[in-house]
């Protein structure tokens, strides 16, 4: 008993053999796709797999491979644009689900979310998959940011109505927007600036407010608490010497 095993048989209707006698005899066809129809053609009269190859000039598993390939997708087959590579390992569930972990408070002991830490809180969602979706989101997880806050209640409906207005504007409209003049906005700081002891940069502190909208800056992590303490100190200290002039 021999335990070689079958040649994949190849039988072909009056519009497929005419179709590919067509492709193998063409000088126009592109010379991969006329060694293909000749693989089949060969196929097609009970040619082994190995004399295919010889008879061509290919090997074996050329023959084989576009003998299987024609005998499962017919002439779609000889396409080599199709499925490559392993399947992805993630879909959109595991982007929604780490986008999901952001929006909760980093485990305790920790100021913010690292990719080992959601890492470990999915389970089942690798490292290194996580940073590429970050990176490809461009979410920097230790980036500090500053932005306007409206105390209004309702900015959120409002601000929802206008950015619709953007994107699905009504027909023969036309919008426009309409902002403060930054030169006659009211601001009101709650400290002023800190000058840092090496006097490069002037850094606001707490909170300053411009037309409503509250926002947010401090010192950069980098400055230490002397230095912190330093520029507090010649603060003061201006100040004594401009009451006292």
């Amino acid at each position: 008993m021999s335990s070689l095993r079958e040649a994949t048989p190849i039988v072909l209707t009056a519009e497929e053999l005419a179709e590919l006698e067509g492709l193998a005899r063409s000088t126009k066809t592109e010379h991969r796709t006329r060694l293909k129809a000749r693989i089949v053609l060969m196929a097609a009269e009970g040619a082994a797999t190995r004399a295919i190859g010889r008879t061509l000039g290919c090997t074996t598993g050329t023959a084989s491979k576009w003998r299987v390939r024609y005998a499962t997708d017919r002439l779609a087959g000889f396409s080599e644009t199709g499925d490559r590579g392993a399947k992805p390992k993630y879909g959109i569930d595991a982007g929604l689900r780490i986008l999901a972990l952001l929006d909760t408070p980093p485990p305790p002991g920790y100021a913010n979310w690292t990719g080992p830490l959601i890492a470990e809180a999915l389970g089942d969602v690798h490292v290194q998959y996580i940073w590429r979706f970050l990176r490809a989101h461009k979410i920097d997880l230790s980036g500090r940011k500053s932005w306007c806050v409206s105390k209004d209640p309702d900015f959120s409906a409002k601000a929802a109505e206008i950015v619709g207005l953007y994107m699905a504007p009504p027909d023969n409209a036309v919008v426009l927007a309409v902002d403060e003049k930054p030169s006659i906005q009211a601001l009101e700081r709650a400290q002023g600036y800190l000058k840092l002891p090496n006097g490069r940069a002037l850094w606001p502190v707490n909170r300053m407010t411009i037309g409503g909208m509250a926002r947010r800056r401090s010192l950069p992590p980098s400055t230490s608490p002397a230095a912190r303490s330093s520029a507090a100190t010649t603060k003061d200290a201006g100040a004594s010497n401009s009451s006292t002039s």
